[in-house]
Order: structure tokens, then C-alpha cells, then sequence
């Protein structure tokens, strides 16, 4: 066993030690001088035309040819080309097809396109990322090399929240080295925004488009609309005789969609043993997601010693929506399955029938997300001489986010009928809310069609004589008439930290340098929840009170369900009625959670780091890439809350005492990337490295919903004690993955689709570097083995030595046989493993022949497969957040200032996560499918208009469904979403 856990550092000292053994085979000069070690290409040299390394000079000669052009699409590719050929590690990247403008209608779909990478779509917009096949808890997100924080009450980073038009590329590691701070189990996205002083002059673009959507809007209201826009700019200039360069750049953003959304709540049983429509949530949705963001660089390079670089970058983010709609308490409901016909009835599952005696839920309700994420970064690069240099680089991260999630209910009137009142049972004491059932109510008629929606037909028309009540009863276990419900999450999440790193170059030997460092970090990251019932007033239901039950209103007529066959309904503001005092809040505390969710986590971060750079040859082989070692050291504390027995939560008088929590430990994670040079245009890369992800921060919420059962008292088996509790686990350790990759790669020959370089372009442009374009072909397969893997769903051996005093009085405490016991919450029990291979092939089909010059395609295609065991459980589980397939595709043709292009992105189903109740996460089995889009553009190249763009683009072009079901089986249904198309027309100019 312990043979089997040094493998990993085993494999990379022996890496070490023969690279010294073959110091003689193939020793070059100096390396020119590296770029940052978290830059682009992650190179710690410069390469020639076919690749290969030049250490005879320090600057390579200059070629006389005309200056590059980096527009266009193909621009894009290629220079994404020149990033991945010439990165001392694993990875893929995505370039600027001009300054402002990265190709994709956001950062997340741009991201989704990458061979190894899909993404999840949330709300109608590409926002969660994965990376073979690991979901965003383990990977990690950078901008300039500074570790990003989250607007989730967790790690994983939303990547619609950052403007596209604010990164000149963005890199994705595959494989780490040991200089890489921040570095994910599954990958790291480094999103790198433009340094002025690598542009040769000025630079400036503006970009405006219109973006629309194909259906109509389904709940207007304020704050939202079918109608949006973005507009940004970018300036960049350089002055001082080309010593000081700056950055400014502006992204303003409208961006709308409409989402028609059912949420069943699950399929019982009939009498026949067949599956039925247990009940469902049902919403027309219109969601505007407004965003402000603003970014500054300015660069200051005195002379050949010193160049310093200041980062800073504000992103003001809110999104509304306006939800309308109707619950259906179908199967599920207070009747069960007494008032159901069914119908048709296919392999034990009712395809159509009808329910009787319904009292539907009437919705009106609002979302809101209001969220700030500011980023700081000063950098300061120093040449000490010939030999050494060094890089002390300072980083401040910090997100706030705030939610209201308002529910309105209404109906025909309250469930325990107009004469409810609060009875007390006389012998226990205890009382409950009582009455006759409240009349009328209707049939609905249902059909569920093939493609997972649900269609209904009502007997009655709701779209007049409601009144605002509780129409299910909702509120009665809290002696409250429950019209409504705010869930208002309050999210502050920020990173600090401070780096220093020495590089010392060599002149001969195998290796070009060594580098040396250590970084500090502390994070703190605090969640809380507010939570209030609406009421009508009057106080709550007690044996001398009786609260009011139900309330007129005015609305207005509107048909959000139009599309699933519910017409007109009763609609209105409900700020409106809180504002006017028709609706009352009353606070309370833990509803539909499962602990209490006020928490706070605090990270100490130290990770030193040593690595040395490799530039040699074996023979006639080039070889280049590093080995070496980071250690990360991380104390974590957590605290959290529970609940003091006896103590009521509702109302505003629950009695919350602190609970705390944490640990330390130490990682060790050695890495190697080595890249053999076989030929001009072909590289063969390798990595091994030991990953980590640290813990979800929501996992490690130190809070205890504890318990006591007096019948175990005595006992002293702790899985048989008197104490219980479900809760989370401050000591959690990181997941932990030994990371295998392999990649070939065949670099086609080929013009750069005319654009050529001058001499001030080579250290400009990776495009350059890499000596043009022509595409290439990758195959390449990765294994990870994972350990000490979080299972959500577990338990562990807990203390609870410090509530006995307010659980058990003197005498109970006397007769206590153990004060452990079990509490429910995550462990790291688990284990498993996910491996794939993938292939790539980027052709411009000018290799195949002349006239198709300006014709292209990108076709990647990736299979990955996993297997997961919690602790002792034999059966192996999929790894959440996998497909087993994911593949893109993209058409394009660009040729005298047109260009137009058509991608495919395909994902299997998977595993992922969506919103729950009271603003939880719950993973849902998501449906796969393909989505597509297209853009068209003409680019004037002469006369008065040179420097004007005019853009079409269309994206979900299929109208593809989100669908989410359960048991493998489509037809049940758990979520089902509907966006629509979205189009948008712009034009963008590049000032010449």
C-alpha cells in the first residue's frame, strides 16, 4: 500500500535523476528570457518556426515581413494553436479574434468548445464548466494567475459573471506543474487580460449588439423584458516613449431570456403498480441578467529590470425574474390517487388521465440576484541580471451576493375551509389547525408528450374570483396561513494572498532554469439566510385565535402557462401588497433544511513550490517541460449554529448557539510534463501529478441539527446512542487524484492564412512564435485516481460531550452511557477513478486543396468513463457532473472580410447539479443532447467604413429542452426547461 502511494513521487525523481544522467546528450545555450511563469503559453523558451528550441541567442533574428494582423476568426484559431503548441504543459486555449472580442457569445460557451470541456447550462446561459468529465468543484478559475472567489455559497466559479470582452485569451491547464498557485484536481482556467505593453502601438475597438429571443415574454414585470443589449470598449495606448501602457475597457450588459419551466414533484404509485404525474411546479419565466463591468491595467516598464503591473477589474451583476405560474398537488396532493382516472397506460407508466377534486397553488413570484465581484492585482517582475530574476506578485479577490426569492401564493381559498380554527386535543395537549375542506375545486385533464412536458387541461378558469390564502395548508405546522415565502441568501466570499518567486537560468546543461517560491493565502467565506413566512395578519392560529384566512385582491389577466395548456390566470406585485401591509412577514428559521444554514469558513493557505525547467535534447529528439514539487499546507475552522432545545423557530425568537469546528493537514503534489520534440511537427507530451480539491465550503458548515432519543439513554453503542444529528463536517480533507496524461500531436504545415510577423511581433503573438498556422491533429488519453473522495451522503463519530448540560438534566446525565454518537453529513470515504481519451483535428481545408482556402473545421470528440465506491458500499456509482460522450463541432469560412461559422455542441447525459428548495444545491440526472449556433459577419477592409464589423449571430438554434429525470428512466420527469432561440445583431469597430 505504501509502494502503491509513491508511485506518483517515485515516477517524478526518477524523471529528475535521468535528466541529469543525460546532461551530455544534448545541451543547449541560454534560454531566452521566460515569460511569467502563469502567462499564456506557460513556455520557458522561445521556439523556431518548426518548433524546436533556439538557445544560441537570446533574442532569435528578426524576419522581415509585414505586421500581424491578429482579426478574424481564423486569427483565433490560429493563435489558440500557437498557445497550446507552445505551453510547457498540457493544455487548451482560446484566443481574441481582435482586442475586446473572444469568439462565443460568453466566456463559458467560448470555454465549452475546448476538446475536454462541456459546460452546463443555467437559467438559458452556458455557466457551469467541466473538465474530463470532473464538475466545477474541481476545478479552479485565475485571472492573470490570481485565484478567483466564488458568488456561490460554495468554490465553483459562474463564468457568465466575468464580460468576454475583457480577456485577450484564457488557457485551460490540463496539467498542472508545481509553479501553477491555485491549480484545480481537474483543471485550471487562467483568463489573462491584455498587458499594454506587449501591443506594438494603440489599440481600440467598440462592440454594440441587439439580443433578442424567439418566444414572447411570458411574465412581464419590472425588471425584465424579451429585449437586451451589450455594449463594451476597450482602449489600449502606450506612452513615455513606450515605458508606461494602460488598459481600459467597459462592458455594459442586457441580456434577457424566457423560460418556460415544470418541476414535477414525483411519480407514486396507482393501485395498478403503474407510474403517475405525482404533482408538478409550473412556471413562465422572464429573466433579464444586467450586468456593469469595468477594467483598468496600467504597465510600467522603466528599463530592462523592473516592469510592475497593476490589475483591477469591478463586475456589478443583478439578475431578475419574474416567476408565474401554478402548483398542481396532483398524486402527491392531500387525496392521493382517490380522484384519478387514468388513462393510457404504456411499459407501467399513465401516460394521460385525469385528476379530480384539485386545489391548485397560484404563483406569483419574484427572483432576484444582486452579486459584486472585485479583483486587485499588483505585479512586479524583476530582471536582477543575466541569471536571476524574480516576481513578487500581490492578488485581492472579493465577491458579495445577495438573493430574494419571493413566493405568493394564491387560490380559491383556504385549505381547512372559511371556519378553521385551532383545536387542542385534551388529553395530550397538543393542537393542530382543523376544519372542512374549502370548495370549489377542479379537474384537470393531463397528457404527458414524448418530449418530457407536461400538458394539462382545467375544468375551471382561474383568471378571475382568487383570493390571496394558503391554499394547501402549507403554513399549519407553524400555526401560520401561509400566502407566501422569502428565502433572502446573503453570500461574502474573499481571497487574499501574496507570492514570491526567484528564477535562476542556466547556461548549459539539461536544465534552462530552476524556480523557487512559496505563496500565502487566507480566504474567509460567510453564508447566511434569511427566511420569512407571508400572512394575511391576525397573528397565528392558538386556542383563542384564529388568524386571517384569506384576502381579496386586484391583479391583473395574464397567461404565463399559456403553453402547456393552463389560460388566463390572476396576476399582481407582490411588493405591492407587503408595501400596503396586505401581507404581513413573520420570521422563522431552518424551514425545509435540513440543518441550520448560517455558517463561515476561514482558510490559511502556504504552498511552496520548486521547479525545474527542462530544455535538452536525447539524441535527435528535442526535449522540453519541468518537474518539480509544491506542498500545500491548509488550516481550516469552520463555525456554524444549532438550534437550543425547546426553542421555537418561528417568529423571530429561536435561541442559536455556536458550534465550531476545523483541522490541518499537508499535501505533497509532485508533477512532470515532459514534451519530446520527434519531429518538426509532431510532440508527444506527458504529466503525471498529484491534484487536490479542498472541500465544498457549504460540506464543511460546522452547524448540528442535533437530537435525543430517551429510549437509548443507557445505551452505549454510538450507533445506538442517545445523541444524533444531521450536520455538516469542519474537518473535512480534500479530494485528492493521482493525474496521468498523454497527448500526440501532428502540427499540419501551412500559411498563417496570409497574416506574417515582423520582429516586434515575435514576443507579441504566440501566432508568431509558433511560426504560422495550418492546424493540427491530437489524440490523447488521462487517468485519474481518486481518493479521499467526499461522499455527501454519509456519517461519522462525533462528540457530543458539550450539549449534555441542555439536553439532559443532572439526573438523565448521571445515566448517560455515551456521549458519542453519529452524525449524518459528508465523510471522505470515497474512491474511484475517471479515464478517457479524446481526439482533435483542426483542418483548413486549404491542406486538402487551394480553392477551398478560407474553409475549415474543428471536430473534437471525447469519451470518458468513471467509476465511483462510497466507504463499504461494493456498488460503483458514475462520478457526478460526467458524460460519457462530448463532442463539438464547428464549420466555418472566412475570405475577403466574411465570415461565417456553425458549431454543434454535444454532451451525454450526466449527473449535475440544480436549485432546490429554500435555495439549496440537489443533483438531478441532466439529459444530454446537442445545441447549436451560428454567426455571420463582413468586416470592411477599405474605404471610409475599414475598421467596421456587422455581426448576426443565433444561438440554441434547436431549441434544445433542459431535462432532468429520475430512476434512468426520460419519461419521469424532474425538471423541464424551454429558452427559446436568442439572436442578437451587432457591429463592432476597431479604430485603425
Amino acid at each position: 500500500m505504501v509502494l502503491k502511494h509513491n508511485v506518483l513521487a517515485t515516477a517524478v525523481a526518477s524523471v529528475c535523476l535521468g535528466m541529469c544522467a543525460v546532461a551530455n546528450a544534448g545541451t543547449a545555450p541560454l534560454a531566452s528570457q521566460q515569460q511569467d511563469t502563469q502567462t499564456t503559453s506557460s513556455s520557458n523558451t522561445k521556439t523556431d518556426n518548426n518548433g524546436k528550441s533556439d538557445k544560441t541567442t537570446d533574442k532569435r533574428q528578426p524576419q522581415k515581413m509585414a505586421a500581424v494582423q491578429v482579426n478574424g476568426f481564423v486569427s483565433s484559431i490560429e493563435n489558440s494553436t500557437a498557445l497550446k503548441r507552445n505551453a510547457n504543459t498540457i493544455v487548451e486555449a482560446v484566443s481574441a479574434e481582435q482586442v475586446g472580442k473572444l469568439p462565443g457569445v460568453s466566456i463559458a460557451d467560448t470555454l465549452g468548445r475546448l476538446p475536454g470541456l462541456a459546460v452546463q447550462t443555467v437559467d438559458g446561459r452556458p455557466q457551469v464548466l467541466t473538465i474530463h468529465g470532473l464538475g466545477p468543484d474541481f476545478s479552479t478559475a485565475l485571472i492573470n494567475g490570481g485565484q478567483q472567489v466564488s458568488t456561490n455559497n460554495n468554490r465553483d466559479v459562474a463564468f457568465d459573471q466575468y464580460p468576454s470582452s475583457w480577456f485577450d485569451n484564457v488557457v485551460v491547464h490540463l496539467s498542472p506543474e508545481a509553479n501553477l498557485i491555485g491549480q484545480g484536481l481537474a483543471g485550471t482556467v487562467d483568463m489573462h487580460t491584455i498587458r499594454p505593453l506587449d501591443k506594438s502601438g494603440p489599440e481600440a475597438a467598440v462592440n454594440a449588439k441587439y439580443i433578442g429571443n424567439s418566444m414572447s415574454e411570458l411574465s412581464p414585470g419590472k425588471g425584465v423584458s424579451n429585449h437586451g443589449y451589450n455594449v463594451n470598449g476597450v482602449w489600449v495606448s502606450q506612452f513615455a516613449d513606450h515605458t508606461i501602457g494602460v488598459t481600459l475597457g467597459v462592458d455594459l450588459e442586457n441580456n434577457p431570456s424566457q423560460i418556460e419551466h415544470q418541476a414535477p414533484w414525483g411519480y407514486p404509485t396507482d393501485s395498478n403498480g403503474d407510474y403517475v404525474i405525482g404533482g408538478s411546479k409550473n412556471y413562465g419565466i422572464t429573466d433579464s441578467m444586467k450586468r456593469n463591468g469595468f477594467l483598468a491595467t496600467v504597465q510600467w516598464q522603466p528599463n530592462e529590470f523592473y516592469t510592475g503591473t497593476i490589475d483591477i477589474t469591478a463586475d456589478n451583476f443583478k439578475e431578475v425574474q419574474q416567476a408565474k405560474g401554478m402548483e398542481l398537488p396532483l398524486g402527491y396532493g392531500p387525496d392521493g390517487m382517490t380522484y384519478l382516472t387514468p388513462g393510457t397506460v404504456s411499459r407501467g407508466f399513465v401516460e394521460n388521465g385525469t385528476y379530480d377534486h384539485v386545489n391548485p397553488v397560484i404563483r406569483n413570484d419574484f427572483n432576484s440576484t444582486t452579486a459584486r465581484v472585485y479583483n486587485f492585482n499588483w505585479d512586479n517582475k524583476f530582471h536582477i541580471n543575466e541569471n536571476w530574476s524574480a516576481d513578487l506578485d500581490g492578488n485581492y479577490s472579493r465577491a458579495t451576493r445577495r438573493d430574494v426569492n419571493l413566493e405568493s401564493y394564491s387560490g380559491t381559498g383556504y385549505y381547512y375551509g372559511p371556519n378553521a380554527y385551532y383545536k387542542v386535543d385534551p388529553v395530550t395537549g397538543n393542537g393542530s389547525v382543523t376544519g372542512s375542506p374549502h370548495a370549489p375545486s377542479g379537474s384537470f385533464g393531463f397528457n404527458e408528450l414524448g418530449n418530457g412536458m407536461l400538458y394539462v387541461d382545467p375544468s375551471m378558469n382561474y383568471g378571475s374570483g382568487m383570493v390571496l390564502t394558503d391554499p394547501q395548508g402549507w403554513g399549519a405546522g407553524n400555526k401560520v396561513v401561509q400566502e407566501g415565502f422569502i428565502n433572502a441568501p446573503h453570500t461574502v466570499d474573499y481571497l487574499a494572498n501574496l507570492r514570491l518567486s526567484v528564477e535562476r537560468d542556466f547556461v548549459s546543461g539539461p536544465f534552462s532554469s530552476l524556480q523557487f517560491g512559496a505563496s500565502y493565502a487566507t480566504r474567509n467565506k460567510t453564508y447566511n439566510i434569511d427566511q420569512n413566512f407571508l400572512t394575511l395578519g391576525g397573528g397565528s392560529f392558538s386556542a383563542t385565535n384564529t388568524p386571517v384566512l384569506s384576502a381579496p385582491f386586484s391583479g391583473s389577466s395574464c397567461a404565463p402557462l399559456a403553453w402547456m395548456g393552463i389560460g388566463s390566470m390572476q396576476c399582481y406585485n407582490p411588493f405591492s401588497l407587503i408595501a400596503n401591509g396586505t401581507l404581513t412577514e413573520v420570521p422563522v428559521f431552518m424551514s425545509s433544511l435540513p440543518l441550520p444554514p448560517n455558517w463561515k469558513v476561514r482558510e490559511r493557505d502556504l504552498n511552496p513550490y520548486v521547479q525545474l525547467n527542462i530544455d535538452t535534447y536525447l539524441g535527435g529528439i528535442s526535449l522540453r517541460g519541468n518537474v518539480g514539487m509544491q506542498v500545500d499546507h491548509t488550516n481550516q475552522t469552520s463555525t456554524g449554529e444549532r438550534v437550543a432545545p425547546g426553542s421555537d423557530v418561528t417568529g423571530g425568537h429561536t435561541d442559536l448557539i455556536p458550534v465550531s469546528g476545523g483541522t490541518s493537514y499537508t499535501r505533497y503534489l509532485p508533477s512532470a510534463n515532459l514534451i519530446f520534440g520527434l519531429t518538426d511537427n509532431d510532440d508527444l507530451r506527458f504529466s503525471a501529478a498529484r491534484t487536490i480539491a479542498q472541500p465544498r465550503m457549504d460540506q464543511m458548515n460546522a452547524s448540528q441539527n442535533v437530537s435525543g432519543n430517551i429510549t437509548h439513554l443507557g445505551s452505549t453503542d454510538p450507533n445506538q446512542a442517545f445523541f444524533s444529528s444531521n450536520g455538516g463536517n469542519a474537518k473535512l480533507l480534500p479530494t485528492k487524484a493521482d493525474n496521468y496524461n498523454i497527448s500526440y500531436e501532428h502540427y499540419f504545415s501551412g500559411p498563417a492564412s496570409g497574416y506574417q510577423c515582423n520582429s516586434a511581433d515575435q514576443k507579441n503573438s504566440d501566432l508568431c512564435r509558433s511560426g504560422g498556422g495550418g492546424g493540427y491533429f491530437a489524440v490523447s488519453g488521462y487517468f485519474l485516481e481518486l481518493s479521499d473522495y467526499i461522499d455527501p451522503n454519509a456519517s461519522y463519530l462525533y462528540d457530543f460531550s458539550a450539549f449534555v448540560p441542555s439536553y439532559l438534566t443532572p439526573a438523565q446525565a448521571a445515566t448517560l452511557g455515551t456521549t458519542q454518537g453519529i452524525v449524518s453529513g459528508p465523510t471522505n470515504d470515497g474512491h474511484g477513478y475517471v479515464k478517457g481519451a479524446q481526439v482533435t483535428l483542426n483542418l483548413p481545408f486549404n491542406l486538402i486543396a487551394q480553392p477551398l482556402d478560407g474553409f475549415g473545421v474543428i471536430l473534437t470528440g471525447n469519451r470518458t468513463k468513471s467509476s465511483l465506491v462510497y466507504g463499504n458500499n461494493p456498488s460503483p456509482i458514475t462520478v457526478p457532473g460526467l458524460s460519457k460522450w462530448v463532442a463539438n463541432g464547428t464549420l466555418y469560412y472566412q475570405h475577403a472580410g466574411f465570415e461565417a461559422r456553425i458549431s454543434d455542441s454535444y454532451r451525454s447525459s450526466f449527473l449535475g447539479e440544480v436549485s432546490g428548495i429554500s435555495s439549496s444545491r440537489i443533483e438531478q440526472t441532466l439529459n444530454g443532447g446537442s445545441t447549436y449556433d451560428a454567426q455571420v459577419s463582413y468586416s470592411f477592409e477599405h474605404g471610409s467604413f475599414k475598421g467596421l464589423t456587422l455581426i448576426a449571430t443565433g444561438s440554441n438554434l434547436s431549441n434544445k429542452i433542459f431535462t432532468t429525470y429520475q430512476n434512468n428512466d426520460p419519461r419521469q420527469t424532474q425538471t423541464w426547461e424551454r429558452y427559446g432561440r436568442t439572436y442578437s445583431l451587432g457591429v463592432s469597430y476597431k479604430f485603425q
